[in-house]
């Protein structure tokens, strides 16, 4: 009998190793159909899951309370899993290279747990070949097993985004790989449980590892190239978001938007390909390029928010500057690698200590990496300027007679990033308006 008939009766376990935006809705979706345990190394993490809580809003408290995965934070009930999915970070490094702690790490929490005739299947985003040059070497080195005698190893990168109630794990292609044809066959099978869109069958790991890294990185140059237009159409004095709106018209026009590039995956993966292309002699153009474009942007609304205080005659130092959004993208809690907070640092220079307000972030997650803490909605009065940075729908409904509610006296400075107001009615108001 084959592992995937085991699960399907319930002889045998899934794990998901690495419980945070990604892991714990996959966790939840398997759990439907086949025994789940869900592991994570942090504590908290786990009590709230237990306590039917799901800090992350990818499924909600009610799915969280009514689902059967088995939460956990003891690594020893891996032990009792022969299917195991591991989940978790690769951020990078200040210099921006790879930091693989994390997915290492998992390595040798699953390694310790390892049981002959297990497959591991990784979701973390790496660079072509860190499944079988990295994690498999830590694999056996903790277990003692022999990759491909004892236990097999194989790739789906995930594609979840976080905050999407529309494009989840179900409704998305999988994308998965194996060593060799039998894992692949077992762990097409497996996800196949879950996943209604279908599997694709990559031809190898690499492969897999490959088009996920890609992925992020097409993206980040699109949007790259959307806030290069925005900079020159800006010193053109031409709005860049109807200039998109009329281009958008044609059929094969590409409709990517001008705006802050951040989180776990667009602003990180990109980093992940073009060191792999450095160690193998390569020195990337393109994909560089446009990551500096997009870690600048930060800066870039900064700059101008201090440019459009001078133009309406306030004072710098000390202007009373407001932020509203500190998450890495709408609708979404996760604060990680949040490009809001260039905006903070970069104000910080010219002596402004902006307020921030966000009612989806995860506040104590914002306080411990970053310093910084939020403040009520109701807060915020008397502002010289209001940098609406993140496009939560909270932030869509606001009527003008909220907003005229921040301000003080004088000209009112409002900057809207991602252009989620009315430009024209706020201008015809008497606002100093900017946005990408």
């Amino acid at each position: 009998m084959s592992l995937y008939e085991k699960i399907v009766k319930g002889e045998e376990a899934v794990s998901l190793v690495g419980l945070g935006y990604v892991g714990m809705p996959i966790a939840v979706a398997f759990a439907k159909k086949i025994k789940v345990i869900g592991y994570d190394l942090n504590e908290k993490k786990i009590a709230l899951y237990k306590a039917g809580v799901d800090p992350t809003n990818e499924v909600g408290d009610e799915a969280i309370r009514e689902t059967t995965v088995e939460f956990t934070s003891d690594e020893t009930a891996l032990r009792r899993a022969k299917f195991h999915i591991v989940a978790v970070p690769t951020p990078v490094n200040d210099d921006h290279t790879p930091d693989l702690t994390p997915v290492e790490g998992a390595c040798r929490i699953v390694g310790r747990n390892l049981v002959k005739g297990s497959i591991v299947v990784f979701e973390s985003t790496v660079y072509p070949g860190v499944t079988e040059d990295v994690c498999v070497p830590i694999l056996e080195q903790e277990s003692g097993l022999t990759c491909g005698v004892d236990f097999k190893v194989g790739y789906s990168p995930e594609r979840i985004n976080p905050g999407d109630k529309v494009h989840r794990l179900e409704t998305i292609v999988k994308i998965v790989s194996g060593m060799d044809e039998e894992s692949l066959d077992e762990i097409a099978k497996v996800y196949e449980l879950v996943v209604e869109a279908g599997v694709h069958r990559a031809s190898c790991i690499k492969v897999a590892e490959a088009a996920k890294v890609i992925e992020n990185s097409q993206r980040d140059i699109n949007i790259a190239f959307m806030n290069e237009l925005s900079i020159i159409f800006n010193k053109m004095g031409i709005d860049t978001k109807s200039v998109l709106e009329a281009a958008g018209t044609k059929w094969n026009f590409l409709k990517f938007f001008p705006g802050l590039v951040g989180g776990h995956c667009i602003g990180v993966d990109p980093y992940y390909l073009t060191y792999k292309a450095e160690q193998i002699g390569y020195h990337s153009q393109v994909i560089l390029a446009g990551r500096r474009i997009n870690d600048d942007m930060g800066k870039y609304v900064a700059e101008n928010a201090i440019k459009k205080l001078i133009a309406s005659g306030k004072r710098v130092k000390d202007a009373r500057v407001a932020l509203l959004g500190f998450t890495f993208k709408e609708n979404c809690p996760d604060t990680r690698n949040s490009k809001v907070f260039d905006i903070v640092k970069e104000l910080r220079e010219y002596g402004v200590e902006p307020i921030i307000a966000d009612p989806v972030a995860d506040a104590a997650e914002a306080k411990h990496l970053y310093g910084v803490e939020f403040v009520g909605m109701d807060e915020i009065r008397d502002m010289d300027a209001v940098i609406l940075a993140v496009s939560h729908d909270a932030f869509a409904s606001l009527t003008m007679a909220d907003v005229d509610g921040y301000f003080g006296q004088g000209k009112k400075v409002l900057l809207d990033v991602k252009g989620v107001l009315d430009r024209k009615a706020y201008e015809d108001a008497g606002y100093c308006y900017w946005r990408l």
